[in-house]
């Protein structure tokens, strides 16, 4: 323990004065570094040559791991909040045209009540959605932080502010991938330097990072949604975000480290083969995922029945026979319901009825023989 806390340094203050982005990361920037440590000591037990870039590389590899196994039930809990979300959109339309042009301060109060009363009777939020991103983004700038402060430690003779120690910032900072790349290099400083191989390795890690940013959202909007879900406000912002959101990294990929780049690419590839088995197996009831499942279950024999889980088709058959037959049972039960009729429509059925009186009210004594033999011969 004491040589645990001897090389755990307490967070840096900067020349500049009070580092509160520096000392909210400490703790982030320990436990990133902490298992980086442990999987370049699990790979270099393995054989991996200890300074060489590729036993970095699969140690930030080990880093997504951790990282998102760890977020796991925040992506199911993701998962059912979009879901939820473009449910609820038809609803929340209804909301926004009910107020739609109203712009004094009880109406906005009363359309933000319903809204919320709509997202608690259903149990979601717009945030929660975007949980597991938001989760991960300070692990990602902590990432971004250690390597950015390589160069400046390994050139000090310091390590990190854990158990990066001097000694593994310094095979950290000689690392290249293939080597011709730093782990801490970015595509400017390759560009500076005329790096050509950094340069390329760079691109298309950049390129690779985009387009799988790109086809994660594309899963979702594409094949898991339903035709409801489609006509909502949050699929036009999906769709707008689809286009949007990848394109914002070209800009922002070009100042990250490599190191940050492949973390970034490896974990949307976590993330496209996490959502495809989702979209597969459970997918948005009504969406397209669904409909192909069906289809799937359908020619093994099997089908999903009235409590979502996964059946014989004989069973479930018997069930769909089962639900019918209660239904009629129900319906020939429940009494009847007489539709409303107009009074001009009511005193023409009752004119209509045995007995009703024709003409007016007859003379007393007066029966239909006696008034039909009164009339005259035709």
């Amino acid at each position: 323990m004491d040589l645990l806390l001897a090389s755990t340094p307490a967070p840096e203050q900067t020349g500049g004065g009070f580092d509160l982005f520096g000392i909210i990361l400490w703790p982030l920037k320990w436990a990133v570094e902490a298992v980086l440590v442990f999987w370049h000591w699990l790979f270099t037990a393995m054989g991996l040559p200890a300074a060489d870039g590729i036993t970095w590389v699969l140690a930030i590899v080990g880093l997504v791991i951790v990282v998102r196994s760890a977020m796991i039930p925040l992506f199911v809990r993701q998962i059912k909040s979009q879901r939820k979300m473009m449910e609820i959109a038809p609803e929340l339309r209804k909301v926004q045209e009910k107020y739609k042009g109203k712009r004094d301060q009880l109406s906005r109060e009363a359309m933000s009540r319903e809204t919320m009363a709509l997202y608690k009777k259903h149990g979601t939020t717009p945030v929660s959605s975007c949980l597991p991103l938001l989760v991960q983004m300070p692990v990602f700038f902590a990432l971004f932080s250690v390597l950015n402060d390589v160069t400046k430690h390994a050139t000090a003779g310091i390590g990190g502010v854990g158990l990066l120690n001097a000694e593994l910032t310094e095979e950290f900072y000689n690392a290249k991938l293939f080597g011709v790349a730093s782990l801490h290099e970015t595509l400017i400083d390759a560009i500076n330097t005329g790096n050509t191989a950094a340069i390329i390795i760079l691109l298309v890690l950049v390129v690779l990072m985009i387009v799988s940013q790109f086809f994660t959202q594309l899963q979702i909007i594409s094949k898991n949604l339903s035709p409801e879900a489609k006509t909502g406000q949050a699929y036009q912002m999906q769709k707008i975000m689809l286009y949007v959101l990848p394109f914002a990294f070209v800009f922002s990929g070009v100042f990250f480290p490599l190191g940050v780049v492949i973390y970034w690419f490896v974990s949307n590839l976590w993330t496209m083969g996490q959502q495809f088995l989702v979209i597969r197996e459970m997918p948005t009831p009504g969406s397209d995922a669904a409909k192909a499942r069906e289809e799937r279950l359908a020619r093994k024999g099997k089908a999903i029945d009235a409590s979502g889980k996964v059946v014989p088709m004989e069973k479930y058959l018997a069930e769909q026979q089962r639900l019918y037959e209660e239904a009629e049972r129900a319906r020939a039960a429940a009494p009847k319901r007489q539709q409303p009729v107009s009074k001009q429509r009511a005193k023409k059925q009752s004119q209509k009825q045995p007995g009703a009186k024709q003409g007016g009210a007859k003379p007393a004594g007066e029966t239909d023989a006696g008034a039909a033999g009164s009339r005259p011969a035709s």
